[in-house]
């Protein structure tokens, strides 16, 4: 079964869809596919699935819950068998680690591959990297509710994604591949306008393509940006390649 959290929640076995209604299965099936294999506590999963205001019954309730969950996995996949992927222990509740595939667990894999490959493997290294920002579909955890278990995943996740572009694109400067960089870059910049690091890549991308007027420009967006809506000034990295196209850095350009 797979399981994809990397925008709204899609679940399928061999390929089938399998529609999970409602936000509080499908935060279930979130917070269990976020830790295969690992139980989950019942009072966890109720925090999750109520917060401060769990229902007086919210044992029951979760139980319920738990039982629905199953009935739609086995139903709607035509599988009886896959009512089972929700094991049951003292601790709590787990989806269990055979068989089951979840696209956060395959992103954070491939950029961990790629975070040990050193300067001699870039064509591997922008492979894996990718391959793992490709996975993303939008925001991840958008359709599994607001508890704090989904908060903190979609955060953690969402710096490990930014990071894992951040460092795809240094690669891809380092093989020589600004043009064709370029729209990348501009979209994610658009993404994250406050993003400096994204900034200073659109910048250095634009140089190497002969396009520095544009690199000017985009210099001077971000400046008026920072200064109107932060009051900030723009960071080293952002004045060094400033001060990079003002000289004709040859490493710039």
């Amino acid at each position: 079964m797979k399981v994809d959290v990397l925008g709204p929640l899609e679940v399928s076995d061999d390929g089938v869809p399998v529609r999970i209604p409602g936000e509080k299965l499908r935060a279930i099936v979130a917070v269990l596919a976020l830790s295969p294999g690992r139980p989950v506590s019942r009072n966890d999963l109720i925090d999750e699935l109520w917060g401060e205001e769990p229902p007086r019954n919210a044992e029951n309730s979760l139980h319920g819950h738990i039982a629905r969950l199953r009935r739609v996995l086995a139903t709607r996949s035509g599988k009886p068998d896959l009512r089972e992927i929700i094991e049951t222990s003292p601790s709590g509740y787990a989806l269990t680690s055979t068989g089951i595939e979840v696209d956060a667990a395959r992103f954070e894999e491939l950029v961990r591959r790629a975070d040990l490959l050193g300067d001699g493997a870039l064509e591997e290294a922008a492979a894996l990297l990718t391959e793992a920002t490709g996975l993303w579909r939008g925001p991840a955890l958008v359709d599994t509710g607001q508890g704090a278990i989904c908060r903190m995943a979609y955060t953690r996740l969402q710096q490990t994604r930014i990071t894992a572009c951040e460092k795809l694109f240094d690669v891809r400067l380092k093989l020589n591949q600004h043009r064709s960089l370029i729209s990348d870059l501009e979209q994610m910049h658009a993404m994250h306008p406050f993003h400096e690091r994204f900034c200073a890549q659109l910048i250095t991308a634009l140089c190497r393509s002969g396009r520095q007027a544009d690199a000017l420009d985009a210099y001077s967006q971000m400046c008026e940006r920072l200064s109107h809506s932060l009051g900030l000034d723009p960071g080293r990295e952002l004045q060094s390649k400033f001060y990079g196209i003002l000289r004709q850095d040859p490493a710039l350009l």
